[in-house]
């Protein structure tokens, strides 16, 4: 099996050259239908690397639903799984709530995504819906069809009505974890998580504002304990970050003047296999 999928591999390298180009690395890791029989190992960076030996999170659990199954995308590092199913069983406490629903996490092997994510490469990140999971039953089809829910309003500045204590609740127990790096979210919920936080403020310093994130949010969990090809995303700026995501907010609300001089942004260039870490080779031809 390990041999049939070498020459697979070999094959698709060579009609590609053989065509003129190189397969892009999202196309061969797009293709992966299953983990790999390594030990469990995160190779690169969130945003250029990939996974050996990754779990796939069960479909249905007693607290947790996995969105999206025709995406294969519910794989990620044990520790990753470990998570979901521990802050679900958090959020299922929360009134109104009986779990979780889990959106992208990673491709089977992880790698660079064919759609949707430039990050989500180590089975380390993990896209959380803002919609409170109250229905632990939908069926394959509904999960393909129903959408989450938005909580901006105003472009990011402020939450909307479909905010609620919950939904800060959650969002604490899931930075307070050890195991958590970051946690993105738009800039809205962030200043309204420092304004209405009546206690200790320090977990705030892991919850980073960013575009987007209001449908979701998403978790990036640190390099797991001994993955030594694993590299971590700088940390956070000392302190809870409550006066930048502040600024995040004015800036939304009084845009600055564009800058003259700003360079113009560069194309980012697709991946090869050859751009991700040399074990990433491995990956993908292991059985």
């Amino acid at each position: 099996m390990i041999l049939r999928r070498f020459f697979i591999l070999i094959a698709a390298l060579f009609f590609a050259q053989t065509a003129g180009a190189e397969p892009l690395a999202k196309q061969l890791f797009g293709a992966q239908k299953a983990g790999s029989t390594q030990k469990a190992a995160a190779f690169g960076s969130y945003s250029r690397g990939c996974a050996a030996g990754s779990v796939q999170l069960p479909e249905t659990g007693p607290t947790w639903q996995a969105m999206r199954l025709s995406r294969n995308r519910n794989w990620g590092h044990p520790e990753a799984i470990d998570y979901v199913q521990d802050l679900s069983r958090f959020a299922a406490k929360q009134p109104g709530w009986n779990g979780l629903y889990i959106g992208d996490i990673s491709q089977p092997r992880g790698g660079p995504m064919t759609s949707g994510h430039r990050s989500h490469q180590l089975g380390l990140d993990i896209d959380i819906w803002m919609l409170p999971g109250d229905n632990m039953r939908l069926s394959r089809s509904a999960r393909e069809n129903i959408s989450s829910i938005s909580l901006r309003r105003a472009n990011g500045a402020y939450v909307n009505g479909n905010w609620t204590k919950q939904h800060h609740a959650v969002l604490r127990a899931a930075a307070k974890d050890k195991r958590v790096a970051r946690i993105f979210v738009f800039p809205g919920a962030k200043v309204q998580m420092c304004n209405d936080e009546k206690g200790n403020k320090a977990y705030l310093r892991k919850i980073r504002p960013w575009w987007g994130h209001h449908y979701h949010f998403h978790v990036r969990l640190n390099c797991p304990r001994g993955s030594k090809g694993c590299v971590n995303q700088d940390p956070p700026p000392k302190g809870d970050g409550c006066a930048e995501a502040q600024q995040w907010v004015q800036n939304i609300l009084n845009p600055p003047p564009p800058d003259p001089n700003a360079p113009a942004p560069k194309k980012r260039r697709e991946y090869v296999l050859a751009d991700l870490p040399q074990q990433c080779a491995a990956v993908l031809q292991s059985n």
